[in-house]
């Protein structure tokens, strides 16, 4: 998958993610690209541990991963906080 299309998944999975998790009003479109990112490799590790496919490209099961990956993410960062 190339660059454009992991800054495309991850700015739509950051941004879905930081909405279901609340924080969408103290994130940036930069912030989302990089947490979308960051919960796209974390969502593939989840589900290639549990037996499921990671993300493949840019399709709509690769957005779910994402999404729940930055779901994840973020509910770490605010149990850390």
């Amino acid at each position: 998958m190339g660059i454009l299309a992991w800054i495309i998944l991850g700015g739509l999975a950051g941004w879905i993610g930081s909405i279901i998790m609340h924080t969408d009003g103290s994130q940036g479109i930069l912030l989302n690209i990089i947490v979308g990112i960051i919960g796209a490799a974390l969502g593939g590790f989840l589900f290639n541990t549990f037996g499921g496919a990671e993300v493949t490209g840019l399709n709509l099961y690769s957005l779910l991963v994402s999404v729940i990956g930055s779901v994840v993410l973020l509910w770490i960062v605010k149990m850390i906080r």
